[in-house]
């Protein structure tokens, strides 16, 4: 037993000395490392494909960009004349854009962001609508309405086009300002043929937002009506820009329709105004026809931007049920 207490030293001591070895190896420097010698194949093979890739994709997207840009800065009038980019730099054509009585471009700018802005309005009110309805909702057909609207929006517009003229043909005998070279007509094309697509996408965001809400305000007293205007509207606000931007873009850009509605000059759209400019058989100005286009793309540009902190959100978080 008396030799109990000096095993127990001993093996303490022992302790001691592993961890102070233990304690100078680790503060003993340690050997430089030999360099890794760089090869290239290696490097391409890892992460230099992916670099080359997106310089490929980003010359193909900023090329057309910077050719009409270029187009529009030549007085040549033609797009032989702007193969060599901003070998000319001149802003006539900025200037005809607005001088010129027989194409009143000023009036179809307007003309386009009255009809894109009360659409994408209208489209995200009417939708926001539809898509709480299927959401918070349960009804006889509401499966089979959301499965409708899918079908329905797999069918392009521009196939239904000579019905909607006949449509607002004879709409205009009873109603003119529902009719044929009405802007009012065109818009309702546009809000019976966007519900769809846009009802779904906001149906799924509609989703993630927590039913517990709408029962504690049900509690509280508050009817459907109020919770959709005053508490569901401020927490989907991401999914409600997503689809305003989507519906101006789409609105902004359409040609067809608008070309067939819209038979008054002075009542058209930039898209189908600016195509004047190279329709004609002996007068066609390509570099005019640029110029309105690079002025058509900034009210598209200022309204993403202001809706971009929005835009990532709203797209993933209404992709996930």
């Amino acid at each position: 037993m008396s030799s109990f207490p000096s095993e127990i030293a001993d093996d303490t001591a022992d302790e001691y000395e592993r961890i102070a070895q233990g304690i100078a190896r680790a503060e003993r420097p340690r050997a430089a490392l030999p360099k890794r010698k760089f090869r290239f194949d290696r490097w391409f093979r890892d992460t230099g494909w992916r670099h080359v890739v997106a310089w490929i994709a980003l010359l193909f997207a900023v090329f057309p960009l910077l050719y009409v840009l270029s187009a529009s800065l030549n007085p040549a009038g033609s797009l032989v004349g702007s193969n060599r980019l901003f070998s000319t730099i001149s802003f006539e054509n900025y200037g005809k854009l607005f001088t010129d009585p027989s194409q009143p471009f000023p009036l179809w700018f307007v003309n386009t962001l009255y009809i894109g802005g009360v659409t994408a309005v209208a489209t995200v009110f009417l939708g926001a609508m539809a898509a709480y309805s299927f959401s918070r909702m349960r009804f006889g057909g509401r499966r089979a309405g959301l499965l409708s609207l899918m079908l329905v929006q797999m069918f392009p517009q521009f196939l239904a086009v000579v019905a909607i003229f006949l449509l607002l043909s004879a709409i205009g005998d009873v109603f003119p300002a529902l009719g044929l070279g009405s802007q009012l007509g065109l818009i309702m094309v546009y809000l019976g043929g966007a519900l769809g697509v846009n009802t779904y996408l906001m149906y799924g965001f509609f989703n993630t937002v927590p039913a517990s809400i709408d029962e504690a305000a049900k509690i509280d007293g508050a009817s459907h009506a109020q919770i959709f205007f005053t508490i569901t509207l401020r927490l989907v606000a991401p999914i409600l820009a997503v689809v305003g931007l989507l519906s101006f873009i789409a609105t902004t850009g359409e040609y067809v329709i608008a070309s067939v509605v819209l038979t008054d000059p002075n009542s058209q759209t930039l898209t189908v105004g600016l195509y004047s400019f190279v329709s004609q058989a002996f007068s066609n100005n390509w570099s005019i026809f640029s110029a309105g286009a690079v002025l058509s793309a900034v009210p598209i540009m200022v309204v993403f931007l202001l809706l971009q902190r929005f835009i990532v959100g709203g797209l993933v978080s209404g992709s996930v049920k």
